[in-house]
């Protein structure tokens, strides 16, 4: 582990930053607040997730303290009018789209509360590890407010639609478990393991080639939402593109020359 150096040094106090390699951890951390999501903070994920060192391949994006992220910082709204709610749920779009639609794959370690905005932020990433002390709600109904950073897309694709439906009118909270079974987590390990195992996923995409973790993170999703026949082009595109692509052939000729790794199960 690398100590934070000046390749980060725009982040603001409520996150933290560290190197593993050719992985780096971004840790939300206001533990005092429940990592609670105010402006400096959403603002520094947006900054980070803008400009990614190119010797880093994936991020773990974590909390510290007991908590995930209890979501908004519910004194951010309490002077705006309605323009403003507006531009301030698009500011934190822009932050979320930079992580889901970034330069490099993104593990969510989540533990405790992963509440309103805080499961919003973990619904960008794109794989998630919980612990079995997580626990899930959007609780906005009860507070006269809505989700705001992009949940009422990113949520019923993981879900479905009536589900996020029936957690917002009842305030519904979903244990781990719960979570895990419904699709809120791929990973579900016992508390204090979460880290390591963000850590190995995220290491392991680390070692994919570049070029097929960006058709991954970029194109599959709009494939996938969009119309079928567009897909399949897109589709044979991205895989001309990929396996021509020298790297792709060094990893080829390794695999038939039996010097690369085979499928097994894990």
């Amino acid at each position: 582990m690398n100590a934070p150096g000046s390749e980060f040094p725009d982040l603001p106090p409520t996150l933290k930053v560290e190197r593993h390699g050719a992985v780096a951890v971004l840790t939300l951390n206001r533990a005092k607040k429940r990592n609670a999501l105010d402006d400096p903070t959403v603002a520094g994920i947006e900054a980070f997730f803008s400009a990614v060192p190119e010797d880093i391949r994936a991020v773990v994006l974590a909390g510290d303290g007991d908590h995930f992220s209890a979501g908004l910082d519910l004194a951010e709204l309490t002077e705006l009018n309605t323009f403003a709610g507006v531009a301030h749920s698009r500011s934190w779009h822009r932050a979320f789209e930079r992580i889901e639609f970034g330069t490099v794959p993104v593990v969510a370690v989540l533990h405790g509360a992963v509440v309103g905005g805080g499961l919003e932020l973990a619904a960008a990433a794109h794989v998630r590890v919980a612990e079995r002390s997580a626990f899930y709600a959007l609780p906005e109904a009860s507070r006269g407010i809505f989700v705001g950073g992009g949940g009422s897309v990113r949520l019923p694709a993981l879900i479905g639609t009536s589900r996020v439906m029936e957690m917002m009118l009842t305030g519904r909270t979903f244990s781990a478990e719960e979570g895990h079974t419904l699709g809120l987590s791929h990973y579900l390990v016992e508390n204090g393991e979460g880290l390591a195992k963000g850590l190995e996923l995220a290491q392991r995409m680390a070692g994919n080639a570049p070029f097929t973790n960006f058709a991954v993170m970029q194109l599959l999703p709009r494939i996938a939402g969009g119309d079928p026949a567009a897909g399949f082009v897109t589709e044979a595109l991205a895989a001309g593109i990929a396996q021509s692509d020298d790297e792709a052939k060094a990893r080829l000729k390794a695999f038939l020359e039996k010097r690369g790794p085979k499928v097994v199960r894990s």
